[in-house]
């Protein structure tokens, strides 16, 4: 029986090759594992698509590194549901199915944090691109699924690119929620910042930038991280976003941009999987480590 499974997906479980970004993988969950075993749990990395695991046989699942979810995520939201009736999750399932579709957004903004502007556009909606541009009036945007992981999908619109994209556009939305947000200058001027929290505590922060030519800072796509000292404003902000959640989650990943307003807007709220860059602030680990151990009583 353990006390924890850190969870990860099947990549990264035990890798034959190793890169740089692998690496980084393993060594996020190493460090959490260590913290954990550190306060005497007895812990297993596990992939969540594992179906030899007894998932009957670990008292609490910690969601870290499972970011293939996107890609199968039919069968892991059957996984997900099956797995909260066997163990205790962390964050805790309502949280997850609250956090894996962005119209979280809307409660945000409904809570009074400010966010992106987003437009969200449901599944068979017959307009073009360019219909619900001119409807809304926005010129250079950026169009992405509510549900995915790492840019899946993500596309900047202008007036000159997007008669381009209206044939996959069309594509998608047949089936999925696409949304549409303004375009962030700032995300090219500057970047955009994570700021990484244990329960409601502000504990470090990162400056993402995107490489010349792009607009995506994720470094699947050759994004860079630097150390960042956030400010008081965009501490409370991060903040804020977290305690307009329903549950209080045991971590939290808040991404913030300057808006095209000047004003710090949370971009994106993650609570299923985030990196948390636990590797620059092994503290951040440890406090994790013992609101886990809290949760066993």
């Amino acid at each position: 029986m353990y006390d924890v499974v850190v969870l990860t997906d099947a990549r990264y479980v035990n890798p034959k090759k190793r890169n740089q970004y692998i690496d980084n993988v393993i060594e996020e969950d190493r460090l959490v594992m260590e913290a954990l075993e550190k306060l005497g749990l007895k812990t297993k990395k596990v992939a969540w698509s594992d179906a030899s695991f007894d998932w009957t046989q670990t008292k609490i699942a910690l969601f870290r590194t499972t970011w293939d979810y996107a890609e199968k995520f039919t069968a892991f939201s059957d996984w997900l549901m099956e797995v909260s009736m066997e163990s205790k999750l962390v964050n805790d399932y309502e949280t997850i199915v609250w956090n894996l579709d962005k119209h979280y957004m809307n409660d945000l903004k409904d809570a009074g944090v400010n966010v992106v502007e987003t437009y969200f556009i449901e599944p068979r909606d017959t307009r073009t691109l360019q219909e619900i541009h001119d409807e809304l009036g926005w010129e250079k945007t950026v169009l992405k699924p509510a549900i995915s992981a790492a840019a899946k999908d993500t596309f900047m619109l202008s007036p000159e690119t997007i008669g381009n994209l209206e044939e996959r556009f069309a594509y998608l939305v047949k089936d999925e929620t696409m949304m549409l947000q303004p375009f962030q200058e700032d995300v090219l001027k500057r970047g955009e910042l994570s700021l990484m929290l244990i329960g409601e505590t502000y504990t470090h922060a990162v400056l993402k930038v995107a490489k010349p030519g792009d607009f995506r800072v994720q470094d699947d796509f050759g994004g860079t991280v630097a150390d960042y000292k956030p400010t008081q404003a965009e501490i409370d902000l991060a903040i804020a976003a977290v305690k307009a959640c329903e549950n209080t989650p045991l971590y939290a990943r808040v991404d913030i941009v300057n808006d095209n307003n000047g004003n710090p807007a949370v971009s994106e709220l993650e609570l299923v999987e985030p990196e948390m860059w636990f590797r620059k602030n092994a503290k951040a680990a440890e406090m994790l480590a013992e609101k886990v151990k809290g949760l066993l009583g």
